[in-house]
Formats: structure tokens, sequence, C-alpha cells
């Protein structure tokens, strides 16, 4: 239908109403969809970009109930294990890629993005260095809060060692907690081979953390040289990392998202996590006649993780199995964790149905609420040598020393290293039943 200049004159009187309000309605959806990106769109007086937002800026608690995840992919470590976890179908979370690299973020799978730093950094990313990422991330602190406004529970991913996950995570972290989230920091220790300033970085940025989570989970790299041929690639090396990194991720998550045999209170997962420290991780997987109790027997058995199941006053364990999923298999796995446990540890666990894990089953479990003196002996012998190595000369305990010499031009990286400095770091090593 045309319109003469005598309906344009008279505006929406002239238009049939059924016109009118289809148009109206239109346009009320289409400015909904872009007020996220009007608003992250006019940069001009805000040193943050978000490159591309859904409804991830509403504040909103759910309708329904259920527990609201979002996981944070720091720099390029954490942003290669966000992909990762998007490839695996995770349900339930909303995934942000924040990192200080343009071009990283350009082609990342994630649709929520957020470039910090385009002052300090200019979209270059960090060089390496934590500081710069510290800066970007203080420097974006406004959008980091409304990154994580309306979640009840937050988990950090980053690789330590770099500038921008290590720089930024802590300050992300942070902003997590200070608002009253529930926020779990899962990380990665370098390579060895990737170099002494790396690993000195890492241990102040695990410090840093470990003040602004309530539980933060460290895995170490060189572990999964052991598990290793020869013939493995460098790429799918860090692959399992990343994989190692989401694991971390699911296992909590998957108690609280996913509709199971017997499901578990976001309340419950909060006791056990809130202000825990450090937790550890053990991940074993199995399949045939006695599966439940070999795939728990992995996990409990991995490298420090039995040992630390029975000093742990709080432990998560989540079952995953097929549709052959039995109530004797879900026996089985707590049977064994039980008979390590403490009798005064508070332990949770839920189980799910997953139809890829016919003929299969998986056990995750998460230690945490370990006394400070038994943190600290996990930083000695062979874990020293691990994780300390940058450190390992003359001894453990300079690691901070060394760092504080590694970032030169980092002067300001006020990460807790006087603490350190005074005891060797608490950093924890652990490996999977299955690594």
């Amino acid at each position: 239908m045309a319109l003469n200049s005598h309906c344009l004159a008279q505006g929406r009187h002239a238009m049939p109403r059924a016109h009118y309000a289809a148009i109206r309605s239109t346009g009320c959806r289409l400015r909904r969809q872009l007020r996220p990106l009007d608003e992250a769109q006019d940069s001009s007086s805000k040193p943050y970009m978000v490159v591309r937002s859904g409804n991830s800026f509403s504040a909103a608690p759910s309708a329904n109930g259920d527990a609201r995840i979002k996981v944070i992919g720091v720099g390029g470590g954490g942003g290669n294990a966000l992909n990762r976890m998007l490839e695996t179908g995770l349900q339930g979370i909303e995934f942000w890629a924040v990192n200080t690299d343009a071009q990283a973020l350009s082609h990342h799978r994630c649709e929520n993005r957020m470039q910090i730093g385009t002052e300090s950094t200019r979209g270059l990313g960090c060089g390496g260095n934590p500081e710069i990422g510290k800066v970007a991330a203080l420097e974006s602190q406004e959008g980091l809060t409304k990154m994580i406004a309306g979640a009840d529970l937050v988990f950090v991913t980053a690789g330590m060692g770099g500038g921008t996950g290590t720089g930024a995570a802590p300050v992300v972290a942070k902003t997590s907690k200070d608002a009253g989230i529930l926020t779990v920091a899962v990380v990665t220790y370098p390579f060895s081979f990737e170099g002494r300033r790396r690993c000195t970085q890492a241990i102040a940025g695990i410090e840093a953390l470990r003040g602004a989570v309530d539980s933060v989970i460290v895995i170490p790299n060189d572990k999964l040289l052991e598990v290793s041929s020869q013939s493995t690639s460098l790429k799918d090396a860090f692959s399992l990392a990343d994989d190692v990194l989401g694991q971390g991720v699911q296992g909590i998550s998957d108690i609280i998202t996913v509709p199971g045999l017997i499901n578990v209170d976001f309340a419950d997962v909060r006791a056990i996590i809130a202000n825990a420290g450090t937790a550890m991780l053990g991940v074993g997987c199995a399949s045939g006649p006695n599966r439940a109790e070999l795939a728990a027997k992995d996990a409990v058995n991995a490298p420090l993780i039995q040992q630390s199941v029975e000093r742990a006053t709080g432990i998560i364990f989540n079952i995953t199995g097929g549709t052959d999923l039995t109530l004797m298999d879900v026996n089985s796995v707590s049977e064994v964790v039980n008979s390590l446990a403490d009798q005064s540890a508070n332990i949770i666990f839920g189980a799910v149905v997953d139809e890829r894990y016919t003929g299969e089953l998986r056990v995750t479990i998460i230690a945490t609420g370990f006394s400070q003196d038994y943190e600290e002996t996990l930083f000695k012998s062979d874990n020293r040598r691990r994780v300390g190595a940058a450190a390992a000369k003359p001894a453990a305990a300079a690691a901070p020393q060394a760092a504080s010499e590694a970032l030169s031009s980092s002067n300001d990286f006020d990460i807790a290293v006087q603490a350190a400095q005074e005891k060797p770091p608490a950093v924890k090593l652990w490996g999977r039943g299955i690594f």
C-alpha cells in the first residue's frame, strides 16, 4: 500500500492500526536486541569494548530459581579453554571471553567478548607483562562489573605465566567475589619448557588469585607430559591442558545445571566451595564390569589427590554415566570416596546421565578445605621441583623474589608475594586418574 503525502502528514493516524502496531512491535524488538551493542559501541568514554553481546548485561535473577553460572576465559589460555568447553556443549552456562588482544578476540568462538584496556593496550595485547594485564583490567572495571552482574557462580579460567591471564584474572575474580558471587578460579601452571620467566610470573599470579577467589584449582601442564607419547604434537599437548581446565569447570557446573538421577542444591555447593582456599581435582574414567570402582580409584589415586581426600574438609564428586548407569554404580563410587574421606568431612555428590557415556563412567572429585600447614607441605619435594622450577635455585622460597626480578618492568604488580616470602607459595599440583 503506497502512502501519499497526506498519509505522511497525518502520521500514524492515517495508517491502518494493524500496520502501525506491527511496525511498532518490530521496532521495540530491534531496540531491545541492539541496546547492548549500542552501549558497547559507544566506547569513546569507556576503556573497554564489548565486541558482541546478547542479553548478558541483564542483572535480573533467574525466574525459575536456577543458579546462574558464568565462565570467564581471561587471556589467550583462558580463551582457548573456553573454546574447548563450547565444543563439548556445556549447557546452562553463560560464556565470556576477555582479552587485551583484539585480533585474538575477533577469532573467538564465544559470542560474548570483551576487550579490556582499550586505552592502555590499544588492542595489541600485553607482551607477556602481567602488570599491563592488571592495569588493563582495572581500567575496564566498569565493564567487568556489568559482565558478572546477576551471576550466582563465576568461574575464571586462565593460563598462568603470560600477561593478560596472569595480570587480569585476579582483578576479574576480585570484582566477582566483591559482588558477593561465589567465585572459583581454574588455571594452568606452565610447562617447564615454557621458560623461567613464565613460571615465576605464574607463581606470583596464583598467589594473587588465592586472595581474590573462594577457591582456586591449579592444573600443572607438566603432568600432561607423563601421559603423552613422544609423538604427541605441541598443539595436542596444549589441547589436553584446555580439556582439563574444562573438566574442572564441568565437574562443578554439571552438578548444578544438569538434571540428574541425584541432584544437588546450589546452596550445598556454596557451603563447600565458599572461602575454601585451594581445591584439588581428580578425574577418572573406566568401562567394563567394574567401571564404577575403577573410575573412582582412578580419580582418588591421581598424584597427590588421595592424601588430599583424606585431609579435605569438603568434597564434591560427580558421577557421569550413560543410560545404563545403575544404582550399584553410584553406590560403588560412594564407597570408595567415603572410605578415604575424613568422617567429619562435608561430602555432596551428584549423578548425571549423559548418553555419550553409555558403556563408560566418569568420576570427578573436587576436594577443598585444607589446613594452612598442609597446604604448605604440598609445595615441597617433587611439587616444589615442578611448580617452583623457575625458582629452585637457590631455593623454592626465593620464588617470589625471582618473580619480582622477572617483573622488573612491573614493580607495581602488587600480588601477594610478601606473604609468600615468609613461606613457600601454597600452590598445589595434582593430576587426573587418567592422566
